[in-house]
C-alpha cells in the first residue's frame, strides 16, 4: 500500500502533523507547516518572534537568517560591531561588551557586503574573464603558427636535401628530429601555460557563480565567508612568446657536409611580463593587438 506522504510525486508535506501539504513557512525557525498548525507552532516556543515571521511558503527566506550569537545560545544578532568586525546579539549590548564601538544594523552590513560583492564579480565577469580568454586564444593561435612555421621549416630542409647524394641523408633525419625537439618542447612549454590559463578561466567563471549565489543567498554566515581571488586575478601571466631557429642552407660543395647543408640555429621561448594588458569593460573590449605572428616569428 501507497504512503499517503510519499505519493503525488512527493509532495511536501507539513513539518508537525507530517500528513497535510505544506502552505506556510516560519522563517524564524525553518519550519515547514500546513494552515492547521500554524497556531500550534506559534505558541509551541512563546520565547521565540514568530510575527511577521510565518510566510506563504512561496514567500519563504524573505527574512534574513540573521546569525545565532557565538556568545550567547540561541539569540539571534540583528546589530554588528564595526570595531570588533562581528554580529552581535541585544544581550551583548546589554552586558557592555561593545560599549562605546561604532555600531550598525546587520542589514546595513549585509548590503554593503552584497554590493562589494557585485562589483568584484563584474569586475571577474567583465574584466577578468573577458581578458583571460583572449590571453588563451592569443596562445592557441601561437600553437597554430608554431606548428606551421616549424612545418614550413621541415618542407625547407626536405627540399634542400633532395639536391644531395645519398650519403647525406642521415643528416637530414638528423636535422628533422632536432626541429622536433625544439618544436615538441616549445609546444610542451605554451601547452602548459595555455593549461593554467585555461585552470584560470575556470577557477574565474567558478568563482563567478560562487558570489552570484552568496549575493542571492538569505544566509548572512554564507554571505561573510565570501572571499575575493580578484586582485590575484589581476596578476596576468607573462606573455611566453617563441622564437624559432633559423636554417640556414649551405651550397653543395666541399667536404664539409653538415656546414655545407645547412644548420639550425638554437630555438627559444621568453617571457614577457607585460605581454598582455587587462580590458577595460566588457561593452569596449577592443582586443589589444599584439604583433602579427609572423612578424614576430621573422
Amino acid at each position: 500500500m501507497m504512503d499517503p506522504r510519499t505519493s503525488a510525486h512527493d509532495v511536501k508535506r507539513c513539518d508537525l502533523c507530517e500528513t497535510a501539504e505544506l502552505q506556510m513557512h516560519c522563517d524564524t525557525c525553518l519550519v515547514n507547516l500546513c494552515t492547521a498548525c500554524v497556531g500550534k507552532h506559534m505558541i509551541s516556543d512563546q520565547s521565540k518572534d514568530h510575527k511577521f515571521k510565518v510566510v506563504k511558503v512561496q514567500s519563504r527566506k524573505s527574512t534574513p537568517l540573521y546569525p545565532v550569537c557565538t556568545s550567547h545560545n540561541k539569540e539571534r544578532c540583528e546589530m554588528y560591531c564595526r570595531k570588533c568586525d562581528i554580529p552581535v546579539c541585544s544581550s551583548c549590548l546589554e552586558s557592555n561588551q561593545h560599549l562605546g564601538h561604532k555600531l550598525s544594523k546587520i542589514l546595513r552590513e549585509v548590503d554593503e557586503k552584497k554590493n562589494m560583492i557585485i562589483k568584484e564579480k563584474n569586475v571577474l565577469n567583465d574584466t577578468i574573464y573577458p581578458t583571460y580568454k583572449d590571453i588563451a586564444s592569443d596562445i592557441e593561435n601561437t600553437i597554430i603558427q608554431l606548428e606551421k612555421k616549424y612545418g614550413d621549416l621541415s618542407t625547407a630542409i626536405t627540399k634542400h636535401g633532395e639536391d644531395w647524394h645519398r650519403e647525406i641523408d642521415k643528416l637530414v633525419m638528423k636535422l628533422k628530429a632536432e626541429i622536433d625537439e625544439m618544436k615538441n618542447t616549445q609546444l610542451r612549454t605554451l601547452q602548459k601555460h595555455l593549461d593554467k590559463i585555461n585552470k584560470n578561466l575556470s577557477d574565474i567563471k567558478e568563482e563567478i557563480n560562487s558570489m552570484k549565489t552568496a549575493v542571492d543567498t538569505h544566509d548572512v554566515l554564507k554571505l561573510f565567508s565570501v572571499m575575493s581571488n580578484v586582485p590575484i586575478y589581476r596578476n596576468l601571466p607573462h606573455k611566453i612568446m617563441p622564437s624559432l631557429p633559423k636554417f640556414i642552407p649551405g651550397k653543395i660543395q666541399g667536404e664539409e657536409t653538415r656546414k655545407l647543408f645547412g644548420a639550425l640555429s638554437s630555438s627559444s621561448l621568453t617571457s614577457d611580463k607585460h605581454g598582455y594588458s587587462m580590458k577595460t569593460t566588457q561593452k569596449s573590449r577592443k582586443a589589444e593587438t599584439s604583433p602579427p605572428v609572423k612578424q614576430l616569428l621573422d
